[in-house]
């Protein structure tokens, strides 16, 4: 089973897919790291965006999504066009998908000790720890 990890920051959904092999968790290096959501004020933006989000989860096989989740009020609120970008994954038909709070993931985290790649770019831990965590929690 593929999951993709996706940690929501700003206006770009960054990328993680994790791979589960027997008892092993396994990253898979794509060549989309991240999917980028330009002007969320124009409609045909948020449609291409949308677009590729379906076919980046086509092409790719992806089986489930597991979205890090932000908070909707307080200090480290996520900004609209985050919300807007989690609507988008949220309404694919392909595949499920799941929002973890990071208490979650950082549990799940701590109790599994998931390896990061080095295949993996730093601004990617948060999406493939999201994406283990799913694999785990399952």
């Amino acid at each position: 089973m593929k999951v993709c990890g996706i940690e929501i920051k700003g206006s770009e959904a960054i990328i993680a897919v994790a791979m589960l092999e027997g008892q092993a968790l396994g990253h898979v290096a794509l060549a989309t790291k991240k999917i980028a959501l330009d002007d969320d004020d124009e409609a045909a933006n948020v449609k291409v965006f949308a677009a590729q989000v379906a076919s980046f989860v086509r092409e790719n096989a992806i089986d489930r999504i597991a979205i890090k989740k932000r908070s909707k009020k307080g200090e480290f609120a996520g900004g609209p066009t985050t919300f807007k970008i989690e609507g988008v994954f949220q309404l694919l038909e392909s595949c499920e998908v799941t929002l973890l709070s990071p208490q979650t993931i950082n549990a799940q985290s701590k109790k599994h000790d998931f390896e990061l790649p080095g295949t993996l770019n730093k601004y990617q831990h948060e999406a493939y720890k999201a994406a283990c965590s799913a694999l785990v929690k399952k």
